[in-house]
């Protein structure tokens, strides 16, 4: 029997049997709830993501699955038995989809009848909130690609191995399935390894099954980031296998099943790496690579997997104790496992990084000036200041923070530190375990000084890091650092977008979202709040050919709707012709596009006449009747919307805010959460804008959601927005 037979066999199988375990499920639940029953996975914008991506079709109820489910018995081949073969992978890949239908219906079956995919170590679907957050890092790079874990390792000491080499080497890890009666999540729980979006170790469910919601978050990418209209499968497939790179990794014995879900894989271009003795089918068609690769040892299967895919993994070059790399920036470090704490509000804890005169600096040097670790008893409180001196022809006074505010991914990317806030009010933990491994302080120091050199190189010729431990010296070194705190402060509440002949793009979302480019000024951030003019001044310091490009403001068309002739010529040339107007302060006309990435989004309330903004973390209805994923999915894609606007939440608070239709005046609804977030700066706005009291007369979910309650409330409050000109 041929390699494509055994494989198409075994595949065509599995995916009959999961076609038909989803009609049974899908009967049954019929028979119990009712055809009209709602269905959803929770907190998205997207329906059931890869149905939706690649057909077009919104299934809300039970009865809007029947239609797809004769869809996957159409792409199903007939049974083995039934055919002759050839050496074409066509059937599989029709089988493979078909597969992924069936096994998206089950898993949604399962939150409208339980039980839920969710609990205990399994996460189940994610939903929009985490789409964004960890969308962001495959868009710069933090992350690049995604590991689909299925089955387990042979030992639990292996498992944690794989995992630690994944999460090293930048990748998410996407687990679902057993093998030889436990799965891969199950091993690294038991080693009592941290599990979650935050390490990217992420757990969605027992069965190979739950495997649709890697591949569901992967269709989203495409629909959100790349603004590919749901229903072009073709768009969403290859844009999933020249952007998002990732793999299957199957560890066990391989059932009909998995190579069924495998076959869906493959209609993504994610390749199969497996530790067992199956058939390998090399490069075909167009794919450079192969599609599945067989029979690699387990110390060199990550290796290989990285090389199939030809992922580019950064190369974390520090020498420390602990494993080192992003994949630790979310892990949590609980008090019983804690050695000793820094800071929070119990001793002074500070970071401060500032320019010296070249003569001043010696390259490489660390100290730590008062008691290491190994000088401290467990559970003891330590002061810090940390203390970075950096020397360089082109570095600049004003780049300082933007440098500095690297420190906090820095530290906490090693293993067993966790680092919380900037500047004075700074906490950082070490675990009992990093301390064991023989972290400390001065490994700290020689992260900082590797990396600020790595990521800072043509901006920074030398760095030495001074680590303050002494209480004493501590808490002299921060009355310096606090002086300089003030001194930025003052320079950068004085930046204006008048004050500069020079803005610049952000184009790192156009991957995602081709038609789509940031214009970022001194008075309005990126929409995704973390790149602002100084930080974008300093990306093109760093890399001139990055994604921050100057854009030379030009001749001013119209300064209220800030139209300017450059941003216009820039917008027309990095769009490639689809967007040729952009007005910086204006929602109304030729507004900024976006690409999915923004925190809250701005929308018209007519009746109103003003606007309301939603944040991304808000998960309820708003005055639209729409939560936030469906605005999201209005807005997002590079797509220019009038009326509608995605934006960082800071942005808010600037004097440029919408100007050109009425400003901060106009917002008349904002969830609680948002309101106490900007709490200080919309209370200051308000008063310079002659409404001190403006943040109370704005609306939120505790009013209502409803327009006439907002009203209501609107006339009761006397909010400026009812007397203005009309904003439509």
């Amino acid at each position: 029997m041929n390699l494509s037979r055994i494989i198409a066999t075994a595949a065509i199988r599995g995916a009959h049997s999961i076609v038909r375990r989803a009609e049974e499920k899908l009967k049954s639940a019929m028979e119990i709830l009712g055809a009209t029953h709602p269905v959803e996975l929770p907190n998205t914008g997207y329906y059931l993501p890869v149905i939706y991506g690649i057909t077009g079709r919104k299934v809300t109820r039970l009865s809007d699955m029947e239609p797809i489910l004769a869809l996957a018995n159409e792409l199903l081949p007939p049974l083995p038995a039934e055919t002759r073969w050839t050496p074409y992978l066509g059937p599989v890949l029709d089988a493979g989809m078909a597969t992924l239908f069936a096994e998206e219906i089950i898993e949604a079956l399962r939150y409208a009848t339980g039980p839920s995919p969710a609990g205990g170590i399994w996460l189940g679907a994610a939903d929009d909130v985490i789409l964004r957050e960890r969308g962001i890092e495959f868009v710069d790079g933090r992350a690049p690609g995604f590991a689909a874990v299925v089955g387990s390792a042979p030992d639990t000491p292996t498992a944690v191995k794989l995992a630690r080499e994944m999460q090293q080497k930048n990748l998410y890890v996407f687990m679902a399935g057993q093998a030889n009666g436990t799965s891969f999540a199950e091993q690294l729980a038991a080693a009592d390894v941290q599990l979650g979006w935050p390490t990217r170790l992420v757990p969605f469910g027992e069965e190979v099954y739950a495997h649709i919601y890697s591949l569901g978050f992967a269709t989203r990418v495409a629909l959100s980031f790349g603004g590919v209209t749901p229903g072009d499968y073709r768009r969403v497939l290859l844009y999933n296998k020249n952007r998002v790179f990732a793999f299957v990794l199957a560890l066990g014995p391989v059932t009909d099943e998995w190579y069924a879900t495998a076959a869906g894989a493959l209609n993504f271009g994610f390749p199969v790496i497996a530790d067992t003795d199956i058939p390998e089918i090399l490069p075909y068609g167009i794919c450079t690579y192969e599609h599945v690769v067989a029979r690699v040892p387990h110390e060199q299967i990550v290796a290989r997997a990285v090389e199939v895919r030809g992922l580019k993994v950064p190369a974390a070059d520090v020498e420390v104790p602990v494993a080192f790399g992003p994949a630790f920036e979310g892990e949590i470090i609980r008090r019983n496992a804690t050695f000793v704490e820094i800071g929070a509000g119990r001793s002074t804890a500070f970071e401060l990084l500032v320019t010296r005169p070249m003569g001043e600096v010696e390259d490489d040097r660390v100290r730590v000036i008062g008691p290491d670790l190994d000088q401290l008893n467990e559970g003891d409180t330590l002061p810090l200041g940390l203390v970075i001196e950096v020397a360089g022809r082109k570095m600049k006074e004003e780049f300082e923070p933007v440098l500095e505010r690297r420190l906090h991914y820095f530290v906490n990317y090693l293993e067993g530190v966790v680092h919380i806030g900037q500047r004075d009010i700074v906490r950082i933990r070490v675990s009992k375990k990093a301390f064991a491994a023989g972290l400390r302080l001065h490994h700290i120091g020689a992260v900082v000084v590797n990396r600020v050199k790595a990521e800072f190189g043509s901006l920074v010729d030398k760095v030495q890091v001074t680590l303050y431990t002494d209480p004493e010296d501590a808490l002299a070194e921060q009355e310096k650092a606090r002086a300089v705190y003030r001194r930025r402060d003052e320079r950068l509440g004085s930046l204006t977008d008048e004050a500069v002949d020079v803005f610049y793009t952000c184009s790192l979302c156009q991957s995602f979202a081709p038609s789509h480019i940031c214009i970022v000024t001194p008075e309005r951030l990126g929409l995704c709040g973390a790149v602002n003019w100084l930080d974008a001044r300093a990306s093109y310091e760093l890399k001139q050919a990055g994604p921050n490009q100057p854009v030379v403001i030009g001749t001013c068309i119209d300064g209220v709707r800030g139209q300017y002739t450059g941003v216009n010529a820039a917008m027309q040339r990095f769009t490639q012709g689809k967007i040729t107007s952009l007005s910086l302060y204006s929602m109304m006309e030729d507004p900024m596009t976006s690409c999915g990435c923004f925190e809250a989004i701005a929308a018209v309330l007519p009746e109103a006449n003003g606007i309301f903004i939603v944040n991304r973390e808000y998960a309820g209805d708003t005055p639209l009747g729409m939560r936030f994923s469906t605005l999201a999915g209005m807005v997002g894609g590079g797509e220019q919307t009038p009326g509608f606007m995605g934006l960082a939440r800071a942005y808010i608070l600037s004097r440029r805010f919408i100007q050109a239709d009425g400003g901060l005046a106009r917002v008349v609804w904002m969830p609680h959460q948002l309101k106490e977030y900007l709490k200080t700066g919309l209370i200051r706005r308000g008063a310079e804008i002659g409404v001190p009291d403006l943040i109370d007369r704005i609306a939120d979910e505790t009013v209502g959601t409803a327009v006439d309650g907002i009203l209501s409330f609107l006339e009761k409050t006397e909010h400026p927005a009812l007397s203005m000109e009309p904003i439509m």
